[in-house]
């Protein structure tokens, strides 16, 4: 089984994430996206984007907003996290961060060479604030999660 990259356009990164991801709906854009193929099939996407938090968006770190891939394929998501990660090196980036659900174990994040940097609060209302109205997404995560960061 052996693992090939290739490259995606933003549509069709959103329409696998949308279709096949299990907790969230793909963000709207990005910074770069790389897919991963078995056979020419498409069983994996990462896509790379500005830290959504305002205080990570410091010009030197990027996020990996989704990683989804599809049941069944070993180590794909560690091979997914590696090659976003030295894409953002190759740009210039000093950090990649990412975030999974709190029950999630973070193994393929391991094994990519990530480590735990911190937890954030649970948001059972989303990101709704009477000064700020946001609609929660369809599919919404609102778990306490675990940040990673590769540096």
């Amino acid at each position: 089984m052996k693992y090939e990259l290739v490259p995606l356009e933003l549509v069709e990164a959103q329409a696998f994430i949308d279709k096949h991801h299990r907790h969230n709906v793909a963000p709207h854009r990005d910074k770069f996206r790389i897919g991963l193929a078995l056979n020419d099939e498409l069983v994996g996407v990462i896509m790379v984007g500005r830290p959504v938090a305002r205080h990570n968006d410091d010009g030197w770190t990027l996020e990996a907003v989704r990683c989804c891939v599809l049941d069944g394929h070993r180590n794909a998501c560690s091979k997914l996290y590696a090659a976003a990660w030295r894409a953002a090196r190759n740009l210039g980036y000093q950090r990649l961060i990412t975030y999974t659900l709190i029950s999630e174990p973070g193994t393929s994040l391991i094994a990519a060479g990530a480590k735990v940097i911190g937890q954030t609060q649970a948001r059972p209302k989303g990101w709704d604030t009477p000064s700020r109205r946001r609609k929660m997404a369809e599919r919404y995560p609102t778990e306490q999660k675990t940040i990673w960061e590769f540096c």
